[in-house]
């Protein structure tokens, strides 16, 4: 009620000029009221108050402004009295996912490539493509093409445009090659739609879809893969915009669309633009469990708010949505995440008071907060808990021990649950390498890339990123650089992240002139400019300097050390005790 009549106090105070008056503001109101209490209650109510409505009162406390606090001690107590294992650098681990979606739209997963990468008349065909740009014109590209006596068809051109994925012109170029011999087929053109979206070439994916559509072919698919490209473009707008459009290419948005809409903007962090989403359709689309579900797992595992979470588990209740098993894996997910121990648990005994059994899920992100909080032996209880149900463990159960084992350095325990988990007939997943590059020496890590290599797990961008980022809290920036020119050899090739991750570690480490020139060579790649790097790579100034040099000749001088004010003040002391008893003994002399 008190975010409701904070909103009728900024929409009366705002000045609707209108030929209506009032009337006008009444409308605005039945607008926007709904849309900004929601927004409105996601920011604490105490800083709200006193930073936009009331400024006058924020020197004199009142008790509504105490509420908020005491709310939130109540709601986190148990987070913050518990001990968490958080990582501070780059991490990829995903323990559990409490709702993994089946992605229709993933063109990296392995169900879409089903052809021979190395068939001998597709790697003839993607030769010819690259020699494309050596042609005056498209034309003599395309005779050329026509000229090579290459027999094509529908499996080897969806072939050439996933290889071509990065060069979209070449992609472009072969799918339209294949429409002069009739071998385009609906499976080419999405993934060719789904390769523009990565380049943000939504014009050209658009040309595509109209010539889709005035050929009668079904454009269902292309649209929503386009509203998921809009998406991970961080443009919702146009995400959303694209599902109200759909019904001028006569396809009528229906549920399923409406939940891949919401699934595509949680996928890439616009968790709030889908619940508003959600909320402003709830009369074309009533609320139910499943839209709910998909904004819990967005608060839950992508955004991993426990605030946010928690406001829409009551918003739950408000709007009478029973919860499932689904909403329960959800939030015991979240709070393991952020190592809430006790209402972990406190759901997981709700979950089963309400006759929802418990799934691998659950008991996964069980065993991970228990390993979290230093209680191994729990977590193997509770795993022999889960085989006594009927439950199969999977590799993220064990990954669920083993990464927060590796972060609290305890690699013999680590290796202990590997070996268990190899007993199993569970090999070792990319998450699981990743953790024992926690306590991995160079030729350590060496030794884990080629294994990783071997079993056909990468290592990909991300493995090195984490490889650099831990040399580097290491201070051990000539190691980094070797992982550098490692990185060529497992055909990795160096995204503006790990230039920037590079860039930034040795400058760091006062490798300056070496930043210098890694900065250089990316910019002279095409890589945009940073003006953070840019400013930290600065020459620092003379005076500076030569403060700082003065500065610890007078630290040496009066034999301050460098371990804490305390130890400093110690040494001090001493220093001065013993000039002291030198003055005696050498005053006692010249009396005597």
């Amino acid at each position: 009620m008190l975010w409701y009549r904070v909103c009728i106090y900024i929409v009366q105070g705002s000045n609707f000029q209108s030929k209506k008056g009032d009337f006008c503001k009444s409308a605005m109101a039945n607008l926007i009221l709904p849309s900004l209490a929601r927004r409105l209650q996601r920011t604490p109510p105490h800083l709200f108050l006193l930073s936009h409505i009331i400024p006058s009162l924020s020197s004199s406390p009142s008790p509504s402004s105490q509420l908020p606090f005491h709310f939130l001690f109540h709601a986190l107590h148990q987070t913050s009295l518990l001990p968490t294992l958080q990582t501070h650098h780059f991490s990829t681990f995903q323990p559990f996912s409490a709702h993994n979606l089946d992605d229709p739209f993933d063109f990296n997963h392995p169900r879409f490539r089903t052809y021979d990468p190395h068939d001998r008349f597709l790697l003839r065909f993607l030769e010819l493509l690259r020699q494309v740009p050596h042609y005056p014109s498209e034309a003599e590209a395309m005779t050329s093409l026509d000229d090579s006596g290459i027999e094509v068809n529908s499996e080897m051109i969806y072939s050439a445009v996933w290889e071509l994925r990065e060069e979209w012109r070449l992609a472009l170029l072969a799918f339209k090659w294949s429409e002069k011999w009739g071998c385009a087929d609906e499976k080419s053109r999405n993934l060719l739609i789904w390769v523009l979206g990565n380049h943000r070439k939504f014009n050209t994916a658009w040309c595509l879809i109209r010539d889709m559509h005035q050929s009668k072919v079904d454009t269902r698919t292309a649209m929503l893969i386009m509203i998921d490209r809009y998406a991970s473009a961080n443009d919702p707008c146009k995400a959303i915009e694209t599902f109200h459009i759909m019904e001028k290419f006569r396809l009528s948005p229906d549920q399923q669309a409406f939940h891949s809409v919401l699934n595509a903007l949680c996928k890439y962090g616009n968790v709030e633009e889908a619940e508003e989403f959600m909320f402003v359709n709830k009369k074309l689309f009533p609320l139910e469990t499943e839209g709910f579900n998909i904004i819990l797992n967005g608060w839950c595992n992508i955004s991993l708010d426990i605030f946010e979470a928690k406001r829409v588990w009551r918003e739950m209740s408000k709007c009478c949505i029973t919860p499932d098993a689904t909403s329960y894996t959800n939030m015991i997910s979240c709070f393991a995440k952020v190592g809430n121990l006790f209402d972990s648990f406190r759901l997981y005994e709700e979950m089963k008071k309400r006759s929802w059994v418990p799934g691998v899920k659950v008991y996964n992100s069980l065993i991970y907060v228990l390993t979290c909080q230093n209680c191994l032996e729990q977590a193997l209880k509770i795993l022999a808990k889960m085989k006594g149900s009927g439950l199969q463990p999977d590799s993220a159960t064990y990954d669920s021990m083993i990464h927060p084992l590796c972060e609290a350095k305890m690699f013999e325990e680590a290796r202990n649950i590997l070996t268990v988990m190899m007993e199993e007939n569970l090999g070792p997943t990319m998450e699981t390498y990743h953790s024992f590059l926690e306590g991995a020496g160079f030729e350590g890590t060496l030794e884990i890339l080629n294994r990783m290599r071997k079993a056909g797990l990468g290592p990909t961008g991300d493995s090195f990123l984490i490889i650099l980022s831990r040399f580097f809290k290491l201070g051990q920036p000539e190691n980094a650089l070797k992982i550098w020119v490692e990185m060529k050899q497992y055909k990795v090739e160096p995204s503006h992240t790990h230039q920037s991750v590079l860039v930034q570690g040795l400058a760091t480490c006062g490798w300056l002139t070496k930043a210098r020139e890694f900065y250089a060579d990316a910019r002279s790649k095409g890589f945009a400019e940073d003006p953070k790097l840019k400013k930290l790579l600065k020459e620092p100034a003379r005076d500076s300097m030569h403060k700082g040099k003065r500065q610890v000749q007078r630290l040496n001088r009066e034999g301050w050390m460098n371990h804490g004010k305390g130890s400093r003040v110690r040494w001090k002391i001493h220093r001065n005790k013993s000039r002291r008893k030198k003055k005696e003994i050498k005053k006692s002399n010249l009396e005597l």
